[in-house]
C-alpha cells in the first residue's frame, strides 16, 4: 500500500480516483478531468501537494552552500522571502531535480523539492552539506495545499484573518511570507495566480475543508499535468533527468554563469558542452490536424533527424494537442510525428501554450 498524505481521507470522501504517484496515494481526478483543467484556469482550485519534500536548510554557511549546491546563482535572494526556480545537477550536469528555493534569513534557507526524488535528493543535499556548517532538516511533520486560479487570493482570504489577508494581496509573485502557522508562498504550478501554503499535517484536513465549503473544489494530478503543460512548465522524470542537462531540457535560462568562479556542481561539464553545442533542445509541437500527443512518441524531422515527445496531452484551454520533445537543434518550424504508425504534421513553438489562460500561440498554429 502506498502512502498517505494527512489530506487522504478527505479526497476518498470526496470521491477521488486514487492512482499511484511515486509511491503515494494521490488522487487523478474528482470525476472529470477536463473540467477540473477548466475550473483553474476560470476560478480558483485546490490541490494537495503534500507528497512533496521541504527541507529546512539552517547555519552559517547556507549561502555559500547552496552557491556550490545550485545551478542558478543564490546570491540573486537578496530579500526575505524572494523564492528562485533551480536545477540540482550531478557532476555530469545531469539534473537530479529541479526545486525552488526560498530564502528566509541568511540563517534559514528552504527548499521545496518533488516526491519522486525525494529520498535521493535529501541524502544528495545531505552528502554534499558535509563539508559546510549547514544543518539540513527534512520537515516531514508538514503538508502542502496549492490553491489556483484567477480568484485564489479571494477565497483565500475567506477563511483566513485580516493580517494573513492583508499580507497575500500584498505579496508579490515568487515571494514567500510567515503568517501564524502558515508559509505562503506566491508560486504554482498551473500558470495562473495563485498559492502554495505550507503548514503542520494535523492542520491539513481542516484547512482543505474550509477551502471546499468557501466553494473551492478539489483538483487532481490530471489536470495538474494539463495545465502545466500548457503553462510551459517541465516535470521531472519525464521532460528532464539524470541523463539530460539543463542546455537540453529549456532551462538553460536557470544556469547562471556569472560570477565566472563559482564553482557549482556540474559546472564543467555544462561548460563543456555549451562550448561544444548541444545536439538535443527541448521544444513545445501543436498537432496540426486531429489526434492525440504522448510521451514517446518519434518525432522527424526532415533531413535532420529524430527526437521525441517527452510530455503531450490534449490541451483543454487550446482544443488542440501539444507537447514538449527533446529534438535535434537542427530543427526549425515543422517536423511529423508518429502516431500510431501515421507521420502527422507538427508545428514548432515556443512555451508557454497559455498563459492567464490565454492561447500565446501565433495566429498560424
Amino acid at each position: 500500500m502506498g502512502k498517505h498524505t494527512p489530506i487522504y481521507n478527505d479526497h476518498v470522501a470526496m470521491g477521488a480516483k486514487m492512482v499511484d504517484f511515486s509511491g503515494w496515494e494521490m488522487p487523478i481526478h474528482y470525476g472529470s478531468q477536463v473540467d477540473e483543467h477548466h475550473q483553474v484556469r476560470k476560478d480558483v482550485g485546490m490541490f494537495d501537494v503534500s507528497h512533496m519534500t521541504v527541507v529546512d536548510l539552517q547555519g552559517d554557511d547556507c549561502r555559500p552552500f547552496l552557491q556550490y549546491l545550485l545551478a542558478n546563482n543564490i546570491d540573486r535572494l537578496k530579500d526575505a522571502g524572494k523564492a528562485l526556480y533551480t536545477c540540482m545537477l550531478n557532476e555530469s550536469g545531469g539534473v537530479i531535480d529541479d526545486l525552488i528555493v526560498y530564502y528566509m534569513s541568511d540563517n534559514w534557507f528552504r527548499l521545496v523539492v518533488n516526491a519522486a526524488t525525494r529520498e535521493k535528493d535529501v541524502a544528495w543535499i545531505k552528502k554534499q552539506a558535509a563539508k559546510f556548517s549547514v544543518q539540513v532538516t527534512e520537515q516531514e511533520d508538514l503538508a502542502m495545499i496549492a490553491v489556483q486560479g484567477p480568484n485564489a487570493c479571494d477565497k483565500l482570504c475567506a477563511i483566513l484573518d485580516e493580517d494573513s489577508c492583508a499580507v497575500i494581496r500584498d505579496l508579490a509573485p515568487f515571494y514567500a511570507v510567515e503568517s501564524g502557522d502558515l508559509f505562503i508562498g506566491h508560486t504554482g504550478y498551473t500558470g495562473e495566480d495563485g498559492f502554495e501554503l505550507i503548514l503542520p499535517s494535523d492542520q491539513a484536513s481542516g484547512f482543505w475543508q474550509k477551502l471546499h465549503q468557501q466553494g473551492v473544489p478539489p483538483i487532481g494530478l490530471g489536470a495538474r499535468d494539463t495545465l502545466r503543460l500548457e503553462a510551459g512548465m517541465n516535470l521531472y522524470g519525464t521532460d528532464m533527468d539524470e541523463d539530460t542537462t539543463p542546455l537540453e531540457s529549456g532551462l538553460g535560462w536557470t544556469v547562471a554563469w556569472e560570477p565566472k568562479d563559482r564553482d557549482f556542481i556540474g559546472r564543467a561539464a555544462l561548460e563543456r558542452q555549451r562550448e561544444a553545442s548541444p545536439e538535443r533542445k527541448l521544444v513545445g509541437l501543436v498537432l496540426a490536424g486531429r489526434g492525440v500527443l504522448r510521451n514517446h512518441q518519434k518525432v522527424v524531422v526532415s533531413g535532420v533527424g529524430e527526437g521525441e515527445i517527452t510530455s503531450g496531452s490534449f490541451s483543454p484551454t487550446l482544443g488542440k494537442a501539444i507537447a514538449f520533445a527533446r529534438v535535434p537543434v537542427g530543427i526549425e518550424s515543422d517536423c511529423s510525428v508518429d502516431v500510431r504508425g501515421k507521420l502527422l504534421p507538427a508545428k514548432v513553438v515556443k512555451a508557454p501554450f497559455v498563459r492567464n489562460g490565454k492561447s500565446c500561440l501565433p495566429e498560424m498554429v
